[in-house]
């Protein structure tokens, strides 16, 4: 039985299209470095609002210098009896309180010595594990024993500084061997930013029932 060949033209893009294109590669290379640099400049000029002379950036070596300076006073006993005493002071204020707390969880969360972002995880949704979800254990033990067996896992949203706290069953949870910082980039930019390691590792789905 004879076979019949078709020859497919490939239909090369117009002039239009390539430039559109073009900008398209060009506003991906441009856009994120402008954005960084309007923010980081934005973030100068305020802080220059503070210095006392009219030196550009004078205001951001100043502001870094109080920081590394408070944070030299923090590792001292002193300094830690003082910022006790703060936290206790503010502590009696209600509102203030409430923001105070957060924020200064928030921060020892991200950047303090006791990171709580650093346990990347997959979870099950569903038992049988067709449905998986991305995130990170943030307390593995609860002193109230109705709550014996589950950990806490942080679910951040995509482009979105906001999440979700969910309490799951512990068996339901595999953890990654992955860099945090770069996990939680790729939640956070929808699975676009690049964490090959990551997804290799989500495919093959085996290694997680072995842990």
């Amino acid at each position: 039985m004879a076979t019949v060949t078709k020859n497919v033209r490939i239909k090369k893009p117009t002039a239009t299209q390539r430039l559109s294109r073009s900008f398209a590669r060009g506003l991906l290379a441009v856009l994120p470095l402008l954005s960084t640099a309007a923010l980081l400049w934005t973030i100068v000029r305020m802080l220059d609002g503070f210095a006392p002379l009219p030196i550009p950036g004078l205001g951001f070596v100043v502001f870094c210098v109080f920081i590394t300076l408070v944070g030299m006073l923090g590792s001292t006993r002193r300094g830690r009896g003082l910022g006790l005493a703060v936290d206790h002071l503010i502590e009696k204020i209600p509102i203030v309180k409430v923001v105070y707390t957060a924020i200064k969880d928030l921060l020892n969360a991200l950047v303090g010595d006791r990171k709580s972002f650093d346990q990347p995880i997959v979870v099950d949704l569903v038992p049988d594990g067709s449905i998986r979800t991305l995130g990170f254990v943030t307390c593995e033990q609860f002193d109230d024993p109705v709550l014996t067996g589950f950990v806490a896992v942080y679910l951040p949203q995509s482009y979105n500084f906001a999440g979700n706290l969910i309490l799951v069953p512990r068996q339901r949870v595999h953890f990654i061997d992955a860099d945090a910082g770069a996990f939680m980039a790729f939640i956070v930019s929808g699975g676009v930013a690049e964490m090959s390691a990551t997804r290799t590792t989500i495919m093959d789905l085996s290694a997680f029932r072995s842990r």
